[in-house]
């Protein structure tokens, strides 16, 4: 029987303030609470266990990644939501609201390292930039870049829509550091 209760709704809401959300806070130790621990016990270079011992709640006591790189905002827009808890969730990005058709544009220089179709995301652009940042770009109604291409800042890479699931058009925008997601706000 799994493990329940508020020791794992905190190990929980820890590992997603640390970029590794393991879909809703609910005090559940499963198997998606058992994955992010691994991965995140792997990003800070302790042993991928799946035991939240001293050493892994030290890391998670830390303060929070933050972005190592500086980037533009890909639309020029007030956030609508930000990144952090969102009810019994933890949203990982910014909703930036746009009409649908807007032009998006890459945030700093970068190769493009996928572009397609996601179920929750929609179409989405993952740009590769350097010191293992990646920016995330998603909800598109279209996607204006080739994977492999790159780009610099203020480049055109699709247009604002509301696919996947989404409740009207908006970019969400993601910033992660060698796949931690981090506040884009520490970036921008």
């Amino acid at each position: 029987m799994p493990a329940r209760g508020w020791d794992v709704a905190g190990l929980q809401f820890l590992l997603a303030r640390h970029g590794f959300p393991a879909g809703p806070v609910d005090g559940g130790l499963g198997p998606r609470t058992d994955v992010a621990l691994r991965r995140f016990q792997a990003w800070a270079g302790l042993g991928a266990d799946g035991v939240a011992g001293p050493a892994t709640l030290a890391a998670l006591r830390r303060s929070p990644p933050r972005s190592i790189l500086r980037f533009l905002s890909p639309l020029a827009v007030a956030v609508g939501d930000g990144f952090g808890p969102r009810g019994a969730t933890f949203h990982t990005g910014l909703d930036l609201p746009a009409p649908s058709g807007t032009p998006v544009v890459a945030a700093g220089r970068g190769c493009v390292e996928s572009v397609g179709w996601n179920d929750g995301y929609g179409r989405l652009v993952v740009i590769r930039h350097r010191l293992g940042m990646t920016s995330w770009y998603a909800h598109l109604s279209r996607i204006s870049v080739p994977r492999g291409g790159c780009v610099v800042a203020g480049d055109r890479i699709g247009r604002v829509g509301s696919s996947g699931r989404a409740t009207g058009p908006h970019l969400h925008f993601e910033l992660r550091l060698r796949g931690a997601a981090v506040d884009p706000r520490s970036g921008l």
